[in-house]
């Protein structure tokens, strides 16, 4: 089956510029810190995928389906209601890291905070290494 063509593309424009258009200065603050735990946990570089998702490292994901598609090792997005940050939940340990975590939701393949000081940031750079390693 030929890879599937996503809406959301990796794109050349710039996460620096992107993060400071961020109207909340907390969250805004909190995204730079975490493009910091995932560049450190990647060893890659920040890429926005689309409008408002910074991405990092290059996966292909190949689903039951035979479904193939070109994604990101780990991301996330400030979104007006919270943070989310993708490709960090699947495994049993990381469930077990969740219960650790602090104040947050998970949604299908999502992990959702409000602000750091919301979270144990030891569990979540756990989480985020973790998850980094899993797709190296």
């Amino acid at each position: 089956m030929a890879k599937a063509i996503l809406k959301t593309q990796k794109t050349e424009s710039s996460v620096e510029d992107f993060l400071n258009s961020v109207k909340d200065e907390q969250q805004r603050t909190d995204s730079f810190a975490i493009v910091k735990m995932m560049q450190q946990a990647t060893g890659e570089k920040p890429k926005m995928w689309g409008a408002a998702i910074i991405g990092f490292g290059n996966v292909s994901l190949k689903y039951e389906s035979g479904r193939e598609l070109d994604w990101f090792k780990i991301g996330f997005s400030p979104r007006k209601q919270s943070i989310t940050l993708y490709g960090l939940i699947g495994s049993e340990k990381q469930l077990e890291q969740l219960k650790k975590l602090g104040k947050h939701k998970t949604g299908k393949g999502c992990l959702y905070i409000n602000k750091l000081t919301d979270v144990d940031a030891t569990v979540l750079n756990t989480l985020i290494k973790k998850a980094a390693d899993k797709k190296k």
